[in-house]
């Protein structure tokens, strides 16, 4: 097939052209993927150089260091892309080349885009020769033949660029060269950023603690130690709690302590020692300290005291000596060790004489927050325990914790008897009422009451010894407080002086028996009851009489003021006196009270007695109701008076007249006192008189004793002298007893005989007189003396034989005169009696007395024979 001659033909560039713009390109795109290639590079390098520089100077986060990995592989995978794309893939055609050429070389740029476009051209011949075109491309090839296209390309960077990635990698060897360690670390944390793999630093601290609990409000000390494995070691580091001042400290020892101020507030403390970089939560918390101290005792075997705890608050523990004691402490956490001692004498023991004493430490067992001692023995010396702990966190307790331990001797019981008089008389049948109190520090064993007889005059009967146990005791018993009766009658005791005392005993082995201070009970004989009896009542009618002198010299000021005017009486001065005279008149009426109701004591005590005239008894009763009425009635109305008599709203003429009604009332007074006094001597008269029965009877019995004796041994003491050493020391000793009782009633018996004479004095009754005569006939105060210088000379049986007959003599004379008060009486002892109804009336009320006095003493016995029976059914011993 034939061309059409008149279709477009295509026109080649010349191929001169053509090669040169094909080595343009080559060049270009060298030039261009080597520097992409280079930026690259020193992306990655950078990337890890700038990690490695980072971890020089803090921990790195991960996310940071991924930050800087993206960074740097961007210039691979970003930069480096878009670089090629940029030259090489939009600079592959020739009219894409020539406009790169046209910007260095306009014109010739522009003739290269012509020719280029001229070659694309589709037009037929007729428009444009072919051979024009041809003749202009090679117009233009043979211009470009001139020119070096590779002076058109871009500022290369690539040799710039190169040297930068060349001392980057440089830097890089050197880093992995000279630190391989850290440099090995960094490229591993550069390549995985967000792994856990820690920082290398040159300074490296030997396992810093990431927490730390310090005192509260203390200013406090932190440590770090280097590692053996640090490369550096600087010479100072700095600390900062918070945003508070640097703290710096010197290495010493390849340690540097940091001291901090107290904190109250939990914070964070950043360290920095050299290129060691280290944060710390610090926890501020009160130190550890003893919520409670509880001590668990084991008291001595002998004791019998079960084992206890004892809390402890003061931090001081008493126990008693011998004691097995261990210590359990209850803190506010959990511990981590704990320690006790050594113990030390405590400082008072140790200025004075101490016994010996053995120091002892330990540790202590842990259970959560209770830790607790071994057991330790308890001597005699006092000790302190220093006790030092240290909690979970590390933290000590307070300085100078310690208990104390003083160690307690078992001490003494004490006894004591209360509610008693310590010297009392009474008739057998009476019954004394006391309180019975003994204690002991570490438990009673045993108390009660113990009685001791003794006989102030010679007899043949044993004296009274017995005991009564009124508690078992027990290890928890330490107090035993209760009631005790105690009846002559009821355990059968006849007249004695007797000794009581309480008595207690502990469980300490082989101490003795502890008593109280001893109560005396003289048990008298009726005779002696009387006797004292008389005694007390004439006390009384001297007070009486006293009492009645004070009220009449009160009655005279009165009657002074009585004189007076109602205006006078209202002065100032006057007013004084009422007011002194009303005082006066209260105190008389409360000691007629007092006396009144000793009186009516003494009333009842004669009335027990049993053998005291009737008509005494009622003439005592009747001066006792006078006293009774004038405490009562009578001298209260003379005070009242006296009162309203000086008070100050008075008129005159109502002073006046409380004045004058004071005085009538007080005159009855005055004369009802008189007539309590002639009531009261008569009845002393006549006791008086009944005593001399009782004194005589008294002392003829006493001779009686002494017979009783002396006639049982005087066979043995037959012949012998006192000297001799045959002489049993028994013998011996009743004749002494027997001869110092023989001068005591000889004594009693002359003043028997003169007080019969004062009394002869008074009275004249004839009776009394041939008594008195028949004494002084028979001169039987010497002769009473005679018998006592014979037992001094050992002749008993004679000296018996004499007392016999003295005895008999006295008891003659006083069967007489009581004859003679039967006939003057009506009786003696308040039975038999007359026609009169007063005295019947009172004979009956004197029965009733009797009756209730008989009862009370009845019940009394048997309330101690029954405390007596329940002590036997497991008695105690007597020592």
């Amino acid at each position: 097939m034939s061309q059409d001659p008149h279709s477009p033909q295509p026109v080649p560039i010349p191929e001169s052209l053509r090669v040169q713009l094909a080595e343009f390109r080559r060049h270009l795109w060298r030039i261009k993927v080597m520097e992409a290639v280079i930026a690259g590079v020193i992306g990655l390098v950078f990337s890890f150089l700038l990690v490695y520089g980072l971890d020089r100077i803090w921990q790195t986060p991960g996310l940071v260091r991924l930050g800087i990995l993206i960074g740097g592989t961007s210039l691979f995978a970003v930069f480096a892309p878009l670089w090629i794309h940029r030259w090489v893939w939009r600079h592959r055609r020739e009219n894409q080349l020539a406009h790169l050429i046209a910007r260095r070389f306009p014109g010739l740029g522009d003739r290269l885009l012509g020719v280029i476009e001229l070659q694309d051209q589709n037009e037929h011949s007729g428009s444009l020769s072919p051979r024009l075109r041809a003749a202009a491309m090679e117009a233009v090839a043979a211009e470009a033949a001139k020119r070096t296209l590779n002076e058109a390309l871009p500022p290369g960077r690539h040799r710039k660029w190169a040297l930068v990635a060349v001392l980057l990698a440089g830097g890089a060897a050197t880093v992995l060269t000279l630190t391989p360690r850290a440099g090995s670390n960094a490229l591993k944390r550069w390549l995985l950023p967000l792994s856990d793999t820690p920082r290398y630093t040159f300074t490296v601290l030997d396992s810093p603690p990431a927490e730390m609990a310090v005192p509260f409000g203390e200013s406090f000390q932190i440590t770090l130690k280097l590692s053996g494995e640090t490369e550096q070691k600087p010479e100072t580091g700095s600390g900062r709690y918070g945003l508070q001042p640097v703290v710096s400290a010197s290495r010493d020892n390849d340690r540097y302590t940091f001291e901090f101020p107290g904190q109250q507030d939990p914070g964070t403390v950043t360290f920095s020692i050299g290129d060691a970089r280290h944060t710390m939560r610090v926890k501020p918390v009160q130190r550890p300290s003893a919520e409670s101290v509880v001590a668990h005792i084991v008291s001595p075997e002998y004791l019998k005291i079960p084992e206890k705890t004892v809390t402890l608050e003061t931090g001081v523990l008493s126990v008693v000596e011998g004691s097995k004691v261990d210590i359990k402490l209850k803190t506010t956490r959990p511990l981590k060790e704990a320690s006790f001692g050594p113990t030390v004498l405590n400082a008072s023991a140790a200025a004075e004489n101490a016994p010996p004493f053995m120091s002892t430490q330990g540790t202590l067992s842990l259970s959560g927050d209770e830790s607790t001692t071994s057991p330790f023995d308890i001597g005699p010396a006092p000790f302190d325990i220093p006790f030092s702990w240290t909690d979970e966190f590390g933290l000590s307790g307070a300085n100078g914790y310690k208990l104390r331990i003083d160690p307690l001797k078992d001490a003494a019981p004490t006894a004591y008897l209360q509610g008693v008089e310590r010297l009392k008389a009474i008739l057998p049948e009476e019954t004394v009422d006391f309180e019975v109190l003994t204690e002991d520090d570490f438990g009673l064993k045993i108390a009660g009451i113990e009685w001791q007889g003794e006989f102030t005059r010679p007899t043949d009967e044993k004296p009274a010894f017995g005991g009564m146990k009124l508690s078992d005791g027990g290890s928890e018993l330490r107090r035993h407080s209760g009631p005790a009766a105690f009846s002559p009658a009821a355990f059968g005791i006849s007249p004695q002086k007797l000794t009581i005392r309480a008595y207690a005993e502990d469980f300490l082995p082989g101490r003795p028996r502890v008593y109280s201070e001893p109560v005396v009970l003289y048990v008298l004989t009726r005779d002696e009851h009387a006797q004292m009896l008389k005694n007390q009542f004439d006390r009384a009618i001297t007070e009486l009489e006293d009492l009645a002198r004070r009220e009449r010299n009160q009655f005279d000021e009165n009657q002074r003021l009585e004189k007076l005017s109602g205006e006078d009486l209202q002065k100032e001065p006057n007013q004084e006196k009422l007011d002194a005279q009303q005082e006066a008149e209260a105190e008389n009426t409360r000691r007629m009270e007092e006396l009144a109701q000793r009186m009516e004591q003494l009333m009842k005590d004669a009335a027990r007695n049993g053998e005291i005239d009737k008509n005494t008894l009622k003439k005592m009763a009747e001066s006792m109701k006078d006293m009774k009425d004038l405490a009562a009635q009578d001298m209260p109305k003379v005070d009242s008076k006296l009162s309203e008599a000086g008070d100050e709203t008075n008129t005159p003429d109502k002073s006046k007249k409380d004045v004058q009604d004071a005085v009538k009332e007080q005159q009855k007074v005055v004369e009802k006192m008189q007539k309590a006094i002639d009531k009261a001597n008569d009845a002393n008269r006549r006791f008086e008189a009944g005593t001399f029965v009782n004194r005589l009877k008294k002392a003829a019995s006493e001779e009686d004793g002494i017979v009783q004796s002396i006639r049982a041994r005087a066979e043995a003491m037959f012949g012998l002298k006192v000297t001799d050493p045959e002489f049993d020391p028994a013998d011996l000793r009743r004749l002494k007893e027997s001869s110092k009782q023989q001068g005591d009633t000889a004594s009693d018996v002359r003043w028997i005989q003169e007080d019969l004479s004062h009394y002869l004095a008074r009275t004249d009754k004839e009776t009394f007189k041939q008594i008195l005569d028949e004494m002084r006939e028979s001169k039987i105060d010497l002769k009473l003396e005679d018998v006592r210088k014979q037992f001094d000379e050992n002749f008993p049986s004679s000296a018996s034989d004499s007392a016999a007959i003295w005895a008999a003599k006295l008891t003659e004379w006083a069967k007489k005169l009581e004859g003679e008060m039967e006939k003057d009486g009506g009786g003696g002892g308040g039975e038999g009696g007359g026609d009169n109804p007063e005295d019947e009336d009172f004979e009956f009320m004197l029965r009733v007395m009797k009756m209730i006095q008989k009862q009370q003493d009845i019940r009394a016995q048997t309330r101690a024979l029954e405390q007596f029976l329940r002590s036997n059914e497991n008695p105690s011993p007597v020592p």
